[in-house]
């Protein structure tokens, strides 16, 4: 696969990736990963058989505590959450090779944008 590094063009499977060279990173765009967790994350606190993530959500929502006092339950909540949504991204076929070559081209040297002169202000 021929492709310039600023290519676009996503690695396609059953969750494109993306990837944007900007001047200090390679960012790897998976919006489809994204919305399969928001998913996972709703499929959970909507479970009819399993209400307790929904319950703890809403004990969250409704009491006042501060940033401190809440930050525990909120971290717990976040953990089981996170234990439920889909975290892993399946390449297939030549998928991972051509992830490994886009990934090597658009991490090379890159020159560094001039700075501007602090009194060209």
């Amino acid at each position: 696969m021929s492709t310039t590094p600023d290519d676009r063009t996503p690695i396609t499977g059953p969750i494109p990736i993306s990837i944007e060279v900007t001047p200090t990173a390679v960012v790897l765009d998976m919006a489809a990963l994204t919305r399969l967790v928001v998913g996972d994350v709703l499929d959970a606190l909507l479970d009819p058989d399993d209400t307790g993530l929904w319950d703890r959500l809403t004990d969250l929502a409704d009491v006042e505590r501060t940033p401190d006092e809440g930050r525990l339950p909120y971290e717990e909540l976040v953990a089981d959450l996170a234990e439920r949504a889909s975290s892993r991204v399946p390449l297939y076929g030549p998928r991972p090779l051509e992830l490994a070559d886009r990934l090597l081209r658009s991490s090379g040297p890159r020159p560094v944008p001039p700075q501007r002169e602090a009194d060209a202000a």
